[in-house]
């Protein structure tokens, strides 16, 4: 990266709610974010989302595209990935004690394994969406895969439309459970080797870290507990986010693991989760 675009990107990050900006948008990555949604996570007014908005674009870090009558922002990956090689290849000079922690958790990756994985699907309640996607995996992935579910903020019980979604679809539910975030951020906590959120408002939460640094996707779909109507149309809701969640994980537990380097592998997630078989609105 040229140094006059460094200067322009790290100064757009110093002010704190830019940067706030942009790491809310890589959490979503490589999807695009509304401002009112950013807005909304963040606290931030629209006339001053706006003008953050429009520096980042400015910088080259973030970029815009319309999709119907909404401008979507998402974070540009490449400018991204040229001010982290201009801060580690030229300002750094390539030291190796800069790269080998960098370079380590690249050579990790998934090569030569394709079972016991640990993979943990996150949402704000832990009743539906999550729970789907932990049943699932469990009885997709051919004893491949450990399923977890957690919430943000977790519902007391399971919703009962879920349930009846996965009972009917033979789906073991008793040992099912909502569960708090904070379980697997604890020292003792299994090491994740995936991390999902299936709702915006998951990937809009500020997390720390995750030990042995997962792969990690956004596969969020709408909330199904929100749907209105009678009783027949509010299952039928659930049927469908159920649907669209099995078909994402059938895709998942096919991917050959064992080929594949961990950008690659990003790359697959992603992919993924940019299916848009969600129509019906909530």
């Amino acid at each position: 990266m040229e140094t006059n675009r460094a200067s322009q990107a790290f100064a757009t990050l110093g002010h704190p709610d830019r940067l706030a900006v942009f790491r809310l948008l890589m959490r979503f990555a490589p999807q695009g974010v509304r401002p009112t949604e950013i807005a909304a996570a963040l606290g931030l007014k629209q006339n001053t989302l706006s003008h953050h908005l429009s520096d980042l674009a400015a910088s080259g870090l973030v970029q815009v595209a319309r999709h119907g009558r909404s401008l979507l922002y998402s974070v540009n990956l490449d400018a991204t990935e040229g001010l982290v090689g201009y801060l580690v290849l030229d300002i750094g000079r390539a030291r190796p004690d800069l790269l080998s922690p960098l370079l380590a958790s690249q050579k990790e990756g998934f090569s030569m394994r394709d079972t016991d994985f640990n993979v943990l699907f996150i949402c704000s309640g832990n009743s539906a969406r999550s729970i789907f996607a932990e049943a699932l995996l469990r009885d997709l992935g051919g004893g491949r895969f450990r399923a977890y579910s957690a919430g943000t903020l977790p519902s007391s019980a399971l919703n009962p439309f879920a349930l009846e979604v996965l009972r009917r679809n033979e789906h073991e539910v008793s040992g099912l459970r909502a569960k708090h975030l904070s379980e697997f951020q604890r020292p003792d906590a299994p090491v994740m080797d995936f991390v999902f959120t299936v709702c915006d408002a998951a990937a809009a939460e500020e997390c720390p870290p995750w030990q042995g640094q997962p792969i990690s996707g956004h596969w969020g779909l709408p909330d199904p507990v929100k749907a209105a109507g009678t009783d027949a149309q509010k299952a039928l809701v659930f049927a469908q986010t159920y649907g669209a969640l099995r078909r994402r994980i059938a895709a998942f537990v096919e991917l050959p693991f064992a080929t594949l380097d961990r950008l690659a592998l990003q790359a697959r997630v992603d992919g993924i989760g940019a299916q848009s078989d969600i129509t019906t609105k909530v």
